[in-house]
């Protein structure tokens, strides 16, 4: 082209231009020659300072592109250390949360195995106490079958022994011969057979009315039996019945017949079925068949009594006998109730121990059935 074409005509000047300033002693081609090296080590020294600042810039370059390079990792670093602190904060209330829910379960499970124990404990204690008393049951069957077999062994029907067989004898009879006989065990199995069973006749032709004072107290005592005479139920009885009726004329005895009543350790014997005993003591201070040993009067004494295991006798008369016998029958049945042997309503006790109080009453003023 015409440019290409003027550039090249130009650098022909130039060159011609230059070939006058190079002076030269020998030929006239040397000046010419040098000219050409020094154009040739100026265009290599360019063509270096060339690569060097090509290199230089590249390597500026190459840096600029590395520091971006590495603040952009470092930005993405810090990012994801962001992220994690983020993720191990959570973590830990997570752990913390589960941990507080496994010491409260910890808890919940001891306590509610704690709370298992002691109701076990509660159970058993509950069961031994059942079958304690299931075994005190059992005992108690036992002597009664045991009081049964001697009366099946000791009557037979052509001749019943009327002593051993309550049921053959007189209501009076019957009722006395349940807590105070010779032969004790027997005495109480048929009691504890007569108290679930027979009830006591009602009183014909007459009306009762339920006392409001005496019935509290006999609900009072109900709750929580006891034989303790400081109790208001007892206390009243004692004054009014039992005192009287066990104050005879010989007050040391009368004394130690109160006693026995009491401890259920009194015996009561028919003269006429038994042989006379040898005593400790004179037939003057016992009594004897014709004086009775608690009033001191000149009577005709059917029985007998024997105060524990003393081996001491001593002669009562029918009127006394009597006396005794209210008492031990009313003691007899508060024992039943004690004991929980008596299965009827609180009403119907209350009466039963209101007919035993009339017969106590009756008997200290003298009255007693003809088969006394």
């Amino acid at each position: 082209s015409q440019a290409s074409f003027e550039e090249d005509n130009q650098k022909q000047a130039a060159v011609g231009q230059w070939r006058p300033l190079m002076p030269s002693k020998g030929s006239k081609e040397e000046p010419e020659t040098g000219c050409q090296d020094a154009g040739g080590v100026d265009e290599t020294q360019s063509t270096e300072q060339l690569n060097v600042s090509r290199l230089r810039s590249s390597s500026v370059e190459i840096r600029e592109k590395g520091s971006e390079f590495l603040k952009e990792e470092l930005h993405k670093a810090q990012k994801e250390l962001k992220l994690k602190d983020k993720e191990c904060e959570r973590l830990s209330k997570v752990r913390e949360q589960l941990e507080q829910e496994l010491e409260e379960l910890t808890a919940s499970l001891f306590e509610e195995a704690h709370k298992m124990v002691r109701e076990a404990n509660t159970k058993q204690a509950a069961s031994e106490k059942q079958l304690k008393e299931a075994r005190g049951k059992i005992d108690m069957l036992q002597a009664e079958v045991t009081a049964l077999k001697t009366l099946v062994i000791t009557s037979t029907p052509s001749s019943p022994n009327r002593e051993l067989h309550p049921q053959l004898q007189s209501p009076s009879k019957a009722v006395f011969r349940k807590g105070h006989g010779r032969n004790k065990s027997t005495s109480s199995a048929m009691v504890s057979a007569a108290s679930q069973n027979v009830t006591p006749p009602p009183v014909s032709h007459e009306r009762k009315e339920v006392d409001s004072i005496l019935f509290a107290e006999f609900q009072a005592w109900k709750e929580s039996p006891t034989l303790d005479k400081s109790c208001s139920f007892l206390d009243r009885i004692y004054r009014e019945d039992i005192g009287p009726c066990l104050d005879f004329t010989k007050q040391e005895l009368s004394e130690l017949v109160r006693v026995a009543v009491e401890q259920n350790t009194l015996t009561i014997e028919p003269v006429a079925s038994q042989s006379l005993p040898v005593v400790k003591v004179s037939a003057e201070e016992c009594g004897g068949p014709k004086r009775c040993a608690l009033s001191d009067l000149p009577r005709t004494c059917k029985h007998r009594i024997m105060l524990g295991d003393s081996g001491n006798y001593y002669y009562i008369s029918p009127s006394c006998r009597a006396r005794i016998t209210a008492v031990c029958n009313f003691f007899t049945y508060i024992r039943y109730i004690q004991q929980g042997l008596v299965r009827q309503d609180v009403e119907l006790m209350y009466w039963e121990v209101m007919r035993l109080r009339r017969e106590m009453s009756v008997a200290k003023l003298g009255f007693y059935p003809n088969e006394m």
